[in-house]
């Protein structure tokens, strides 16, 4: 028994190491596809908003859209929430979209956290994350901003304030 071990092990251990050089590899290198830039139509998707409503891309032609991927117990996210539904109220009018995607977590601590804030913009549920590796988000908060014609003006990475948000919503209405 203890001669038929050593084998097995050995096997084991190399199918993890082979294993992990590929997760490896594909985290640093890219998988199949690369993350959106600049220029770039957003990847479509089809989520399931709080609202109950299925929400998708062609639903918003036509609209310039910012699209936050974000999560409660993310701190930056919290923070950066309230400058959202501000910008949402002033913008709202003027066929900007802001779409919350929360990023895994369960209808109630999402539906309690948007109760909690007084947000009213729409939010999408990424439950099983597929979305979040279409976009390549990997920090959160992480912000698209994408123009009337469906094209990504400009990714953020990180918590936006109140006037950088609102500048890069300027910017993304006059974008043509």
């Amino acid at each position: 028994m203890g001669r038929a071990r050593r084998p097995v092990q050995i096997i084991i251990l190399t199918l993890i190491v082979i294993l992990g050089g590929y997760a490896i590899g594909t985290a640093v290198f890219g998988g199949e596809k690369a993350r959106p830039e600049n220029g770039d139509s957003p990847p479509a998707f089809n989520l399931r908003g709080l609202d109950g409503q299925v929400h998708n891309l062609e639903k918003y032609e036509g609209k310039a859209l910012v699209i936050n991927f974000w999560a409660t117990w993310c701190t930056y996210c919290v923070n950066e929430m309230p400058a959202l539904q501000t910008q949402w109220e002033k913008w709202q009018d003027q066929d900007v979209v802001i779409l919350g995607i929360n990023t895994g977590e369960d209808d109630l601590t999402v539906k309690n956290f948007v109760k909690q804030t007084g947000v009213d913009f729409p939010i999408l549920f990424d439950k099983k994350k597929e979305i979040v590796g279409k976009y390549g988000v990997v920090p959160m908060p992480t912000t698209f901003f994408v123009n009337k014609n469906g094209k990504i003006t400009s990714i953020v990475q990180g918590e936006l304030d109140l006037k950088t948000l609102d500048k890069q919503i300027d910017r993304l209405v006059k974008s043509r």
